[in-house]
């Protein structure tokens, strides 16, 4: 893909700042795996209580390197995007933050660690990032390129995008009333339509004339999908599949959402909740 535009103004670098203690808190959504220590958190969601934690900002700006500048670009298409959806809503859309970070970060939904891999905390509205996580996804699973890079920032984008729209809290609310199992079907539903969202983002973004698709692409983003399903990752860490502890899908559920996203471009075919077959 190619960014030709500005960036965002919304990014806080925090890369190389102290990070505090690896910890979790209330509504922390993950996009894969706990990499760095070889661990398989998919689905992690920590029900600890929101910490009161002081937030370190750090530069605020647009990043001057190359990896910073990139997803920089892609959140500021994804803004774009996303504000000619709401206001065909009329709605109006607040524009997420990105932070970079190195090795642990805090965030109003409390500390993490880069071990969990990107996130989206509802609490500050914030996207977080150590992007050594893209060394992680090719090295370790084969999903390189760069469109497979802007696939991860377009999915936590798209839990911003179920926060404005309530869907995040009513998934809230229901954690304190279901199972376990229940609960893991619902987390599915929710990263399935996270993943529809980032194809939304593909499809539009095309329309920008800042952005260029390049030959291959949608490869890239279908074979991270593929790369980070619940039956994939199970099978490699743990030799067996276990479809009731799934949180986000199968590999061919995440490609389907996302391809879906991408060819329809309409946002009303993305209930993933309510749809008979996911």
């Amino acid at each position: 893909m190619q960014w030709f535009g500005k960036g965002s103004g919304n990014v806080d670098d925090r890369r190389g700042m102290s990070g505090g203690a690896i910890g979790g808190g209330v509504g922390i959504i993950i996009v894969i795996i706990g990499l760095l220590f070889g661990r398989d958190l998919t689905g992690l969601v920590s029900q600890l209580p929101v910490q009161d934690v002081v937030q370190t900002e750090g530069k605020t700006g647009d990043p001057q390197d190359a990896e910073g500048k990139f997803v920089d670009g892609v959140l500021e298409s994804t803004n774009q995007v996303w504000a000619q959806q709401f206001e065909a809503m009329g709605k109006a859309y607040e524009e997420p933050r990105l932070v970079l970070f190195t090795g642990a970060v805090q965030s109003a939904c409390g500390n993490a660690s880069a071990a969990v891999g990107p996130f989206y905390c509802p609490g500050d509205h914030k996207v977080y990032i150590d992007l050594s996580f893209y060394q992680d996804l090719k090295d370790r699973f084969g999903a390189s390129g760069d469109f497979a890079q802007a696939y991860v920032i377009a999915h936590e984008v798209g839990h911003h995008i179920q926060n404005l729209l309530g869907i995040s809290e009513k998934m809230e609310r229901a954690r304190g009333q279901l199972s376990e199992k229940e609960y893991n079907k619902l987390s599915v539903k929710l990263e399935l339509q996270a993943d529809f969202f980032a194809g939304i983002w593909a499809h539009h973004a095309q329309n920008l004339k800042d952005f260029r698709l390049d030959e291959g692409d949608l490869e890239e983003a279908l074979n991270a999908a593929n790369a980070i399903g619940d039956d994939k990752l199970q099978k490699q860490s743990q030799g067996e599949v276990v479809p009731d502890a799934f949180t986000h899908g199968t590999s061919a559920q995440r490609m389907f959402w996302f391809k879906k996203g991408f060819e329809s471009g309409d946002i009303n075919e993305g209930d993933t909740f309510n749809t008979k077959q996911l």
